[in-house]
């Protein structure tokens, strides 16, 4: 793939000592440690290898990766790693995407509060969709999910909300056999809704209670007058399409720079898409500063885990239980593995051939290596 007209990176270099200067106040060690990965990311500053290839005498530099989780050139390759290890998990049955969004009236609890917030997030999302799923009103059955933790919106602007996939039906009570769902919809979006809302507001109350943060005590009075936003996207197909599906999700950061159309030392302009108004394509224009404050909001605490695993699907008896479903789904073939998963390869751009990658180089040691023969 060429490399994207601009990139994050580019504005951090001619910026980034304006933009910290200007905003030392609320910066954080870990947004700045964000942003000096993202500024040496592939550069001579992490060092790298002398890679050569396996057919010809070409020889080439490779710099290393930051493999920061916020960075837009590092996450290909963790994405695919993440998506091998979750082909075994796949059921033969569709799967549903449920959005759970927090209000924006929350947005200032998150900006102060991220780890608490987002986890209270997390926690009412699998409370709501457990006790929804197990009541037999809707499907009574045992289900399990995973959820991914979204921090903004197209425009870049805070806006907290968990994406979750969730395959098709779930154990009953007993785990004897498969419960298959009555709706197209799998869960109704209006009672989610609402104990959702419920389930959060009461978490924040108690954090409330606990002085774990302090916010207006009317905030919760009209955070209750609302309806919350579920949003339930119809079911999609084979595992394939699951794994596809969910690559355009996990590993996903703020922005690509593929979305980054140019700029000019000042002023950043990026496509995004306005689903407010049909999924319209537009082209915003933000200061550096501005889009680089815009970036750091999404900067997750440090350890924060962004992708958690619910229901069966927890870590402590996935394996047993995903084997019991496939065995009550009368479906003993593991889900095909999903073409281009593995790591790719880096190939020789002269021959095509692979390239050899060489052992790993401080930068002094490359600088080194790479010197001119005649250079004294």
């Amino acid at each position: 793939m060429s490399r994207p007209t601009v990139e994050v990176a580019d504005i951090l270099r001619v910026q980034d000592d304006s933009f910290r200067e200007q905003n030392h106040s609320w910066l954080g060690y870990q947004q700045l440690n964000v942003l000096r990965a993202i500024a040496r990311c592939r550069t001579a500053a992490l060092g790298g290898h002398l890679d050569s290839c396996s057919r010809c005498d070409l020889k080439a530099i490779s710099y290393n990766s930051c493999r920061n989780r916020h960075c837009p050139k590092c996450q290909a390759q963790a994405r695919q790693r993440w998506l091998a290890r979750r082909e075994q998990d796949l059921l033969p049955v569709p799967y549903f995407h449920v959005v759970f969004t927090l209000p924006h009236a929350l947005n200032p609890l998150c900006q102060r509060h991220p780890r608490l917030l987002y986890d209270l997030l997390f926690r009412a999302t699998a409370e709501t969709m457990l006790e929804v799923a197990a009541d037999p009103r809707h499907l009574g059955a045992r289900i399990g999910f995973l959820s991914i933790l979204h921090t903004w919106g197209q425009n870049l602007r805070l806006h907290p909300h968990l994406h979750c996939v969730i395959p098709a039906g779930g154990f009953d009570l007993n785990y004897s056999r498969w419960v298959h769902p009555r709706y197209a919809f799998f869960l109704p979006v209006k009672v989610l809704s609402r104990v959702f809302r419920g389930k959060y507001l009461a978490l924040l109350q108690c954090a409330l209670r606990k002085r774990r943060i302090d916010c207006p005590s009317t905030l919760v009075r009209a955070l209750l007058k609302d309806d919350w936003v579920v949003y339930a996207k119809p079911a999609f197909g084979d595992p394939v399409r699951v794994l596809r599906y969910l690559g355009r999700y996990t590993h996903r950061v703020a922005i690509s720079n593929q979305r980054l159309i140019s700029f000019d030392g000042d002023r950043v302009r990026f496509r995004w898409k306005d689903y407010a108004h049909g999924n319209k394509q537009r082209i915003m224009t933000l200061t550096a500063s501005e889009f680089l404050r815009r970036f750091c909001q999404h900067v997750l605490p440090r350890g924060f885990v962004r992708i958690r695993h619910f229901g069966y699907l927890a870590n402590a008896r996935r394996a047993a239980l995903i084997a019991l479903a496939r065995r009550q789904l009368a479906s003993k073939t593991l889900p095909p593995p999903l073409p281009g998963s593995a790591l790719a390869i880096w190939r020789c751009p002269r021959c095509g051939a692979n390239m050899n990658i060489g052992p790993n180089l401080t930068s002094q040691q490359l600088a080194f290596r790479c010197k001119p023969p005649d250079s004294s």
